[in-house]
């Protein structure tokens, strides 16, 4: 039997979504008593989903694709528009594969060492500085010579500044959205430049970079990626690496307002600071939901969704659902210790198998370099501002500045050693 739909209600939810947009699909959902509801969303009907067995639909590729899913603002802003993530089937999968195959081990503590030293240079002065800002400065620094892309010391500055807007200022506001459509015309018009001169000859990109991999990339009709398609995809490994900045808050957030965490941290135990990482990205907002659109008519728990739905999966909801999780608002590394991960429960950069699906390839570089700012932060002198998270935005921050700076008496410089087995 074909039951309806449970709806929002609303003529128009997309302000109601914007109000509370980490929460907005799960408090629907425990309001119906269900797992789907369909809500009209930026002005088109939408099939709102959250929780474990609802990620196990969405991520199934004969009932949901990504083509022509995202909306024109996220595709503007936060992917571009030719790019892997609006790709389905054997094109996706065969642009997926450069991605996981330039982030492997080796790679990633590659950069993990690139930020480290960018860290201790840019501690070095001693004075308290805002932490997400200093991120975002290690971060592109770090993650530009990590991946080939010249960057001048000269140039950093406003480099930074667009790949920052890619995702602080993607849904903030009209006049920050404005800003980052902007931005991503002018870091693909840079990065398209930059292929091209390697493509030239007129500049060398290292053997087995990211650039050069990008650069060098054939898809299914054995031709190179065009100029401004080969930039966007460049850009889809600079923009996430900075973004990383978001969860290094939430690391230095973690470590104030739970210190029991900060002493087991302290006395080194790795097994508990993989599980605090992991606990972090569980706990803590960070992208609210992905997107999808129907690739048939079908049924799923009784509920009847039609060939061309778009569709939300609720990445925070699912990562609280209480079915899977137990006391889901309390922090608890310990959750982690012994616990295997799914595909589907704990998704807050995507769900199923990286290589096949549309789950983040870059998970591996986050929880790499969110380990590495844990010690980091650890040696520091951390000042935490008003600690309240601010919900309504995107990404959701503390409502104060945290502070950092080198703790007195210890060479920060010297730190790089001890630290660099641990991530």
């Amino acid at each position: 039997m074909v039951a309806t739909m449970p709806r929002d209600g609303r003529l128009e939810s997309t302000l109601a979504m914007l109000a509370d947009p980490y929460r907005y699909i799960s408090s629907q959902c425990r309001r119906l008593g269900t797992e789907a509801f369909e809500a009209r969303i930026m002005l088109q009907p939408t099939i709102c989903f959250s929780g474990t067995q609802a990620a196990a639909v969405f991520y199934d590729t004969d009932h949901f694709q990504r083509a022509t899913a995202a909306p024109e603002p996220v595709r503007a802003t936060l992917f571009g528009k030719v790019t892997v993530q609006n790709l389905d089937a054997s094109a996706h999968r065969l642009r997926k594969a450069m991605f996981v195959d330039m982030l492997n081990p080796a790679a990633v503590q590659s950069l993990v060492q690139h930020t480290s030293r960018e860290w201790h240079a840019a501690l070095s002065g001693g004075t308290a500085q805002p932490l997400y800002e200093l991120t975002h400065c290690v971060l592109t620094r770090a993650v530009c010579r990590w991946a080939g892309v010249p960057l001048s010391r000269e140039d950093a500055p406003r480099r930074q500044g667009q790949l920052v807007a890619l995702f602080d200022d993607a849904a903030r506001n009209v006049a920050s959205h404005l800003r980052a459509r902007a931005a991503r015309g002018q870091a693909e018009r840079w990065l398209a430049g930059v292929i091209d001169d390697v493509r030239a000859g007129r500049y060398t990109a290292s053997t087995g970079s990211v650039l050069a991999s990008v650069a060098q990339h054939r898809d299914a009709d054995g031709q190179a990626l065009p100029s401004p398609v080969a930039a966007a995809e460049l850009l889809n490994v600079l923009r996430p690496v900075v973004a990383v900045s978001v969860y290094v808050v939430f690391v230095a957030h973690a470590l104030a307002m739970h210190p029991a965490c900060t002493r087991r941290l302290a006395d080194g135990d790795r097994h508990f600071k993989l599980a605090f990482v992991q606990e972090i990205r569980r706990h803590y907002p960070f992208f609210p939901a992905v997107v999808a659109r129907a690739a048939r008519d079908f049924e799923w728990k009784g509920l009847r969704i039609a060939r061309g739905r778009r569709a939300l999966l609720d990445l925070y909801g699912t990562n609280h659902d209480p079915r899977t999780w137990d006391l889901p608002e309390r922090f608890d590394p310990t959750r982690f210790l012994d616990r295997a991960i799914g595909p589907f429960d704990l998704v807050p950069q995507g769900g199923a198998d990286v290589r096949t699906h549309h789950r983040c390839p870059g998970e591996d570089v986050t929880t790499a370099l969110m380990s590495l700012f844990t010690d980091h932060l650890l040696r520091s002198e951390v000042i935490p501002g008003d600690t309240e998270l601010d919900w309504r935005r995107l990404p959701a921050l503390p409502r104060g500045r945290i502070l950092v700076k080198a703790r007195a008496g210890i060479r920060q410089a010297g730190l790089a050693d001890m630290t660099m087995g641990t991530a």
